[in-house]
């Protein structure tokens, strides 16, 4: 378990670096003035320069994708119910991300910044477990079909 833990762990930083890497991609893009914003500008501020603010969000960004990583091992607790694994999934990944999102600065420091962040969150969490949880039903729902349809064949 400990070794799996730790290769997901590993899978998953790079992954997050590359998806907040996309992430100012497609924000300078949607700016749309020809330059490229790798960070917010108040974490310039806060880091002093621009190079320090991005090797921040960086190492940010590793850690991020590596706790996502290391959560999927949450959906492997076969003898925990679906509702178990997602309420310990979402805390997890809620408690790793939210001081990480705060500390770069991708949120706004106020209450009305707090809760607009946990409720985009949680939406695009809603929307991604939706999603995961209708695919796994209609394979499910295939394989049964299957191992009934084979099971009247055998008899």
């Amino acid at each position: 378990m400990k070794k799996k833990l730790i290769r997901k762990c590993l899978l998953g930083a790079p992954i997050g670096l590359a998806i907040s890497t996309a992430i100012t991609i497609v924000i300078s893009l949607t700016v749309g003035d020809g330059n490229y914003y790798p960070v917010v500008p108040e974490l310039i501020s806060d880091c002093g320069n621009e190079i320090n603010a991005v090797l921040i969000q960086a190492v940010f960004s590793l850690v991020y994708g590596a706790a996502w990583g290391g959560a999927s091992v949450i959906w492997e607790q076969d003898n925990w119910s679906i509702l178990r694994q997602t309420l310990t999934h979402l805390i997890v990944c809620s408690a790793s991300f939210f001081p990480i999102a705060y500390l770069m600065r991708w949120m706004n420091h106020t209450v009305a910044g707090i809760l607009l962040y946990f409720g985009i969150f949680f939406g695009i969490y809603l929307v991604i477990w939706l999603t995961q949880y209708s695919t796994m039903k209609k394979r499910i729902q295939q394989i049964n079909k299957k191992v009934r349809q084979n099971h009247t064949t055998n008899n």
